[in-house]
């Protein structure tokens, strides 16, 4: 494998989005494969129901499947190197479109298929999906070239990789290397614009502060894919998404822990949670709400600045537990019998009721129900200079009750509770956010203090 001429490179502008026509390519080949597989049972001749029927039937279980897919992460940006199998994942997605389409036979009453079409349909579609993703793949090397890599590590490290990726790694070029040594975090991005690489290789174990946050935000913004090779300390951590390029190991880096389409889940989970509890907590909030507009007096909501995803600010809401001149000094964190609350409040507090008006945040989508709590800027401008990483904690919306709020305590030093935060953070799935809601609510059923 030899280095190839640059390509013409901009390192102003991003790079060039990979295949992304896969949306109308899947949804056309589910629609067709349902209407083949019934032709094959049934010939041309379909049974007990009008054709308009059954294609209304596939194109419902055909978005059903598209969503499954989606959420499943078949649609985000994929580094071009060492991409993890797709058939696995395909078979493992489609099974669950499939349990999607016969659930909602069941609750409808109405079958989008011939219920034997199913099996087929499962098989036969994880199949053509993950042919849909090679096709894809080779149209996109043949459409941008081949994927140019820039070898960062020691010179011995560089030397052997370079041999392992020219016997294994034929659809990538080496377009340079960079010795490990000096300012490292300023000179790869230098090295990355001058030879036109696409992706960065760290062979040497190199500390992840060298390229955490910078440069790893500007090479993901270019669309620049950043691999570091699995050392035998890292087997340590139990890393589980390992991809394997030239024969060697790789972890996959990137700035934000959850894609888009993680998020985007979460987000319409939130929606459901907020509608079934409706009947619920509407009664309790007017409940409470009357309940502290007779011991506070006017002004039940307090209102107060919170840094939310992605570092902006919005506005948190509470009923009011302190005084009104609580803050007159500044913002001041909340200790232990704080003589600052109202007499008949505390339990308010300690039940965690006075957050029930954070229920409105995460309708407008400034919050979440689960997720690390949002401090105040003053406070975190002041974390993220004294704490590595602690803007991380925002790649998701600010929760009501979170990880560090089940597992620690109020008074937890923040670098602990940031250690929990960037768990749920790196970890989430909706079964993490049952278990913490379930947690939460001994919480409040305890009043533990605070």
């Amino acid at each position: 494998m030899t280095s190839a001429a640059p390509q013409s490179w901009n390192g102003n502008a991003p790079a060039r989005p990979g295949f992304r026509h896969l949306y109308l390519i899947d949804a056309v080949t589910l629609f067709t494969l349902m209407a083949a597989i019934t032709v094959v049972r049934f010939g041309v001749d379909w049974p007990t129901y009008p054709r308009s029927h059954y294609f209304i039937g596939f194109a419902v279980a055909t978005v059903l499947h598209m969503t499954v897919y989606y959420f499943g992460g078949f649609y985000e940006y994929e580094q071009r190197l060492g991409h993890r199998p797709w058939l696995p994942r395909a078979t493992l997605l489609t099974f669950m479109a499939v349990g999607v389409d016969a659930t909602v036979t069941l609750l409808a009453g109405r079958y989008l298929m011939p219920r034997g079409n199913l099996v087929v349909l499962a098989v036969a579609a994880s199949m053509l999906i993950t042919f849909n993703r090679w096709a894809a793949r080779r149209v996109r090397l043949r459409r941008f070239g081949q994927p140019r890599m820039l070898l960062v590590g020691t010179n011995d490290d560089i030397d052997s990789a370079k041999q392992h990726l020219g016997d294994n790694e034929r659809d990538a070029v080496i377009a340079g290397s960079l010795t490990v040594g000096g300012d490292l975090s300023s000179s790869m991005c230098a090295e990355v614009d001058r030879v036109g690489a696409t992706d960065l290789l760290l062979l040497s174990g190199q500390p992840l502060d060298t390229i955490y946050p910078e440069p790893l935000g500007e090479l993901e913004l270019r669309q620049v894919g950043v691999y570091r090779r699995v050392t035998a300390a890292d087997t340590l951590l139990g890393l589980q998404r390992s991809r394997q390029i030239g024969g060697m190991p790789f972890v996959a880096l990137r700035e934000h822990a959850l894609p888009q389409c993680r998020l985007r889940f979460k987000r319409l989970l939130d929606l459901a949670y907020l509608a079934g509890s409706a009947p619920i907590v509407v009664p309790l909030s007017a409940a409470v709400a009357a309940y502290v507009r007779a011991r506070a007096g006017r002004g039940v909501l307090y209102r107060q600045e919170r840094v939310g995803r992605g570092g902006v600010p919005f506005v948190l809401l509470k009923f009011r537990t302190m005084t009104r001149d609580a803050e007159r000094n500044g913002p001041v964190l909340a200790r232990v019998n704080d003589p600052r609350v109202i007499p008949g409040m505390r339990w308010l507090r300690r039940t965690r009721l006075d957050e029930l008006p954070q229920l409105w945040n995460v309708l407008r989508g400034s919050m979440s129900i689960v997720g690390p709590r949002p401090e105040r800027p003053q406070i975190v401008a002041r974390l993220e200079r004294e704490i590595p990483g602690y803007g991380r904690r925002h790649d998701v919306p600010p929760g009501i009750t979170g990880l560090a709020q089940t597992q620690g305590h109020y008074q937890t030093d923040p670098g602990y509770k940031l250690g929990h935060d960037l768990q749920y953070v790196v970890n989430w799935s909706p079964v993490l956010d049952w278990e913490i809601m379930a947690k939460s609510l001994v919480v409040m059923a305890r009043r533990n203090a605070r």
